[in-house]
This record gives C-alpha cells, structure tokens and sequence, in this order.
C-alpha cells in the first residue's frame, strides 16, 4: 500500500471539529506511550513482546501520524520521502543489519 492510498482510507475514519490538531496531536502522544510501555515491559519486566500489540499500536501511531499530515495538507509519500532522503544524506554509508 502507498503512503498517499493509507492516508486517504484512514481519512474517512477522521471526525472532529475546529480542534481537530490538538486531538490528533493528544491521540499520537497517547499511543506512541502504548508503544513505548510494550517495548518497556519487554526489555525491563521480562514480559514477552506481544508482537500483535505492537502491530496494533502501531498501526495507531501511523493513523495519527497520517491524520495530522493530512489536516495540514501534506502528502504522506512527501513525509516518507523526505525522511528517507535525510536519513540517507545523514548516513550515506550505513547499511541494514537486517
């Protein structure tokens, strides 16, 4: 799935009023501390990393992420993108341990 195609399909999923940024900015904080508690419980409680959880939280993270671009009129192939581009420029040399 493109960036641009997830982007448009999790926008009909958006409801919200004039304080919509504010919504979207809170639920992204949220859940990337969902995301941040499973990683914590695996690596200092000795918990199993439930690794559907993660997918799930996730996917959230990318929702808001996607919904925030979109509320400021940004494609979010143009976030990937350019992420990538300054990743590679700010490491030109590193490759994938995977």
């Amino acid at each position: 799935m493109e960036f641009n195609d997830y982007q448009a399909l999790a926008n009909r999923t958006l409801y919200g009023n004039e304080q919509v940024l504010t919504n979207l900015s809170l639920g992204l904080a949220s859940e990337t501390g969902q995301v941040v508690d499973l990683v914590k419980k695996y690596t200092f409680h000795g918990e199993s990393l439930n690794k559907d959880q993660l997918t799930k939280q996730m996917g959230d993270v990318l929702w808001y992420l996607s919904q925030v671009a979109e509320w400021a009129d940004i494609p979010f192939d143009e976030v990937a993108q350019q992420n990538i581009a300054k990743l590679n420029q700010k490491y030109p040399n590193e490759k994938s341990s995977k």
